[in-house]
């Protein structure tokens, strides 16, 4: 099977030479989000909550192109620039993934693209 790229409008463009998903073998891969807004291209949100809802928003829409939902995310990777966020990102997640949430990595890492304070990437499952 052929590798398929998926890009959206409907989410930020790449910052550099990748693209925000590819689909490959019955699991969509997709590049990490940051909390960039589509139209504008700038950093949403001055708290960390406001950035997380930002990103699970990126993901969704680039989910959507995919033909997925939250649902058939089966691993994220979580990139936080202080853990001490960790209980609020796990408060964001909750709505996104609910109980039945995919398989996690959670890394604290010195810095992100655009100075954001989390970016997050995930494989989903095609049907």
């Amino acid at each position: 099977m052929a590798k398929k790229i998926i890009n959206t409008p409907m989410a930020p463009k790449a910052v550099g030479p990748y693209n925000q998903a590819i689909e490959m073998n019955g699991f969509v891969f997709l590049s990490g989000q940051v909390p960039v807004h589509p139209a504008e291209g700038k950093i949403i949100g001055e708290t960390f909550e406001e950035q997380a809802e930002q990103v699970f928003k990126n993901i969704g829409e680039v989910l959507k192109a995919a033909g997925c939902h939250y649902s058939d995310v089966v691993k994220t990777t979580v990139f936080l620039t202080d853990l001490v966020e960790f209980k609020s990102m796990n408060e964001v997640y909750v709505k996104y993934f609910g109980t039945d949430s995919p398989a996690r990595t959670t890394i604290e890492v010195s810095e992100l693209p655009m100075g954001a304070l989390i970016e997050i990437e995930c494989v989903a499952a095609i049907g």
